[in-house]
């Protein structure tokens, strides 16, 4: 069974997500770490509880999901998995950054592409890769049936969805993606997202005001 442990991260309070097994070994999703105290924060988790981190996953590429990734993959000897849509969102993070005034270093190492349906799997358990444009072109969701939970990225949050109002964004994608791929899932499974609360897709369903 899959324990799920978040942080939340850079002045966008961006969620952080990291699931570890019974064994010890441990997921990395969207490292949005961008102080120091941010990524000794995640990596004293780490430590503290005897973890050995294993993957280093996004779901997409905005620059408050990618901060950490060469932290990440340089300290834990890791690669990048990613959608191969999302390739030119990370190359162009660290200029975003620049931009914005938040400058990093980006991930320059290997890309190893998820695609829908595929999966990823941490010793017995498994996360099936759902694909869910519309925010950015290659946004993808981790779905764990066995434990009736999502983590997904900026598509859905609680009461709310995804800017379409970004570079390479499309609004019909993300109601595509949140009516036909989430909307598909059952009502009971929760929802963690990219930023703010926890929710489930019952709940949006019914009370989310962007999707009535």
């Amino acid at each position: 069974m899959l324990k799920l442990h978040s942080f939340v991260f850079n002045p966008m309070q961006e969620n952080t997500y990291l699931l570890s097994d019974e064994k010890g070994q441990c997921i990395i999703i969207d490292p949005g770490c961008y102080f120091e105290e941010e990524r000794k924060q995640l990596s004293d988790y780490i430590s503290t509880n005897g973890l050995t981190p294993v993957m280093l996953l996004n779901t997409h590429c905005h620059l408050d999901h990618v901060f950490g990734n060469r932290y990440v993959a340089d300290t834990y000897g890791l690669k990048l998995h990613l959608h191969e849509k999302e390739k030119k969102i990370l190359q162009q993070a660290p200029l975003s950054g620049m931009v914005w005034k938040f400058p990093f270093e980006g991930y320059t190492g290997d890309l190893l592409f998820l695609e829908e349906g595929g999966k990823v799997t941490l010793g017995d358990d498994v996360l099936e890769v759902i694909f869910t444009p519309g925010h950015s072109p290659g946004s993808i969701g981790f779905y764990c049936a066995a434990q009736r939970f999502i983590i997904s990225g900026d598509v859905l949050f609680y009461r709310g969805i995804g800017r379409t109002d970004l570079q390479m964004s499309n609004a019909a994608d993300l109601m595509v993606s949140i009516k036909e791929k989430l909307f598909a899932l059952p009502d009971d499974v929760e929802v963690y997202s990219g930023h703010g609360q926890v929710t489930t897709i019952g709940d949006e369903k019914k009370e989310n005001p962007f999707l009535g």
